[in-house]
């Protein structure tokens, strides 16, 4: 089976590696011309695919602009971003734009596959229509489906291969059709009956990782008024084993994912006279944190006698998550920008991330930020780095509480008597 991924981003990307690994022959479209030079050296820039893993597909994997090349293949995954607008609403430019594209080219027999993060119904009410523009008929010439990407970029524990995989066609044989391309690669299959279905689980997978994010933070906001840890809270809580699901606080989100899937759903909800006003206000909570991290640094400095204006603070890790040098709504952005236009001189450092030209920003090496630092704020937690040392030696706010040195574990009881307690 040949196949053909459309965007080769943080989702496309590796999906293309994994099918050319499994023996298939694959070609990738990517708009962005730069992209396509480093993918046909042979280099990577996604850090979850190492450039030696495109060099042994060389002769399986053919990245292009070209979406012409599309018509030779059996099967079209489409894995472009899903954005919000300014005004936070979803931004489907990149779907379209892409199933117009493939209804250029469209060829009877094909799987066409939408994996983008997106609102129930889009593949029925906004993709199909657009494709049977080609004059082909979803389910009778062309087969669609739709099966949401499940990429937690930098996890190494979780694969595409061994992540349950959730399908759904528009009919029974598109459904089935999918299940034979995804069963290549993917060692669990999940079918659903209709796209809606699959498309609405994502949301929610999503959208529950955001409202227990919200409920730990504003947990953390009322815990540290109280001067109570919240991390010693967390760690006693979890040693319950049923019933509660660790989260932690932090000073936002950021990614592809958790920022925006809570819009999409609020926003289609609104069509059927619904007000999601949990997930909303979720959501809300969610943007404000990185404001509260910075009323932190705040404090911090007045304690030291320090004005945030002309303060040098080091920002550790800029990235939305540890591991990864991805920044799309990257917290430490908005951490920045108030911090910046607080009057601090900002410098960072973030192994993943060598710039950040929107604030006229080179990241630094570890040893000069810190030696530049009046403060040191932890915003992302990147491995191999030894912040409790650093928190010895300099002025930290950890955001992150990886500098605690307290913890509630759970351990075998040991029996004392009383007596010999009250003698003590």
């Amino acid at each position: 089976m040949s196949v053909g991924i459309v965007g080769l981003g943080y989702v496309g990307l590796p999906l293309a590696v994994s099918f050319a690994e499994a023996g298939e022959q694959v070609i990738g479209i990517e708009v962005n011309a730069r992209r396509v030079a480093q993918l046909r050296c042979g280099e990577s820039y996604i850090e979850d695919v190492p450039s030696e893993k495109l060099q042994a597909i060389a002769d399986r994997f053919q990245a292009t602009t070209r979406i012409s090349a599309l018509a030779k293949v059996d099967a079209i995954v489409v894995c472009v971003p899903t954005p919000l607008t300014p005004n936070r609403e979803p931004d489907l430019s990149p779907l379209v734009d892409a199933c117009q594209a493939i209804a250029s080219v469209l060829q009877p027999g094909q799987l066409v596959v939408l994996e983008s993060t997106t609102y129930p119904g889009t593949t029925r009410e906004r993709a199909l229509p657009i494709l049977e523009e080609s004059g082909l008929t979803a389910g009778e010439d062309f087969l669609l489906a739709f099966s949401p990407e499940r990429v937690d970029p930098g996890r190494t524990d979780h694969t595409l291969r061994t992540t349950p995989k959730i399908v759904a066609g528009h009919t029974e044989t598109c459904g089935n059709a999918a299940e034979a391309l995804y069963g290549l690669i993917c060692d669990q299959l999940v079918r659903v009956s209709a796209p809606e279905v699959a498309e609405m689980a994502k949301l929610l997978e999503n959208i529950f990782r955001s409202v227990n994010i919200a409920l730990i933070n504003e947990m953390a906001e009322l815990a540290d008024r109280m001067g109570i840890d919240i991390w010693e809270v967390i760690d006693a809580a979890s040693t319950k084993p049923y019933g509660f699901m660790r989260f932690e606080p932090g000073p936002g989100m950021g990614g592809h994912c958790l920022p925006v899937d809570p819009f999409y759903l609020s926003w289609k909800a609104r069509e059927h006279d619904f007000s999601t006003e949990f997930i909303e206000l979720a959501g809300k909570v969610n943007q404000h944190a990185p404001y509260l991290a910075v009323e932190k640094v705040e404090r911090r400095l007045n304690e030291l006698g320090k004005p945030v204006k002309g303060t040098r603070i080091g920002i550790l890790g800029v990235a939305y998550k540890a591991g990864v040098g991805d920044i799309r709504e990257s917290p430490a952005l908005k951490i920045i920008q108030r911090l910046g236009a607080l009057g601090a001189e900002i410098a960072y450092h973030d192994p993943f991330v060598a710039s950040l030209p929107q604030f006229g920003l080179e990241g630094g090496a570890l040893p000069d930020v810190l030696e530049f630092a009046e403060v040191v704020v932890i915003v992302t937690a990147h491995p191999d780095i030894d912040h409790s040392a650093i928190a010895e030696r300099h002025q930290v706010v950890d955001l992150r509480g990886v500098t605690r040195s307290r913890r509630a574990v759970a351990r075998p009881v040991q029996r004392p008597s009383l007596k010999s307690v009250q003698a003590a």
